[in-house]
């Protein structure tokens, strides 16, 4: 099972839950846990397909983000 589309908040709360932070916010919000620097868009919400890259960026795989939601 892949990644749902999510509200682009609930992304950001998942990966701060995974160890990222905020480091700059604009149209895009970017996080980074120090290894990892990810970009989410700022509209809901963010599609499948965008979030799977994301998480894939993060270093995460898609059970583990799954369960940070």
């Amino acid at each position: 099972m892949g990644i749902p589309g999510i509200p682009h908040l609930r992304a950001v709360r998942a990966l701060e839950r995974a160890g990222f932070r905020v480091v700059r916010q604009g149209k895009h919000i970017v996080m980074t846990d120090g290894e990892h620097v990810v970009t989410i868009p700022r509209h809901d919400p963010v599609n499948a397909n965008t979030m799977a890259v994301i998480v894939r960026g993060a270093g995460l795989a898609p059970e583990e983000f799954r369960r940070l939601l």
